[in-house]
């Protein structure tokens, strides 16, 4: 009766083991899956994105910058779009820049500040798609 009762104990222990590691994998399978579908890859980045020449402007001080930028679209679609609107995008960042001071774009969170203004004031003119992120890739300050 003793042996029994171990062999049953033994059984529900091995059951609740397979099943604590069938639950494990499940999870990891999940979060891992979800991490991979977060974002689109560098490739479907570059694809959608659409790079701003150098702009050289006076500042709301009597400074000037010289400035490009990578604007990233959600579609292939909002970058020919995009692409077509150069001469807008060109005249929304040189509005912005003329109303800052030079102190305001010598941190990062004034950096910060800009992209995101000049993202918003972008995504008021699409149609097509929509304007992602707005990156900074080259700047000088004088």
């Amino acid at each position: 009766m003793k042996n029994n009762n171990l062999g049953k104990l033994m059984a529900i222990i091995l059951v609740a083991i397979v099943l604590a590691a069938g639950a494990a994998a499940f999870v990891v399978l999940k979060v891992n899956g979800e991490e991979e579908s977060k974002g689109p890859s560098i490739d479907e980045v570059l694809e959608a994105s659409v790079d701003v020449p150098e702009i050289t402007t006076n500042l709301a001080t009597d400074d000037f910058i010289r400035i490009s930028f990578k604007i990233q679209t959600d579609s292939k679609d909002a970058k020919e779009e995009l692409e077509k609107r150069d001469f807008q995008v060109r005249n929304i960042i040189i509005q912005e820049l003329s109303e800052k001071k030079s102190e305001d774009l010598q941190s990062s969170s004034g950096k910060a500040a800009l992209e995101g203004n000049l993202k918003d004031k972008i995504n008021t003119l699409m149609q097509e798609g929509k304007i992602v992120r707005v990156y900074i890739t080259g700047s000088l300050l004088q």
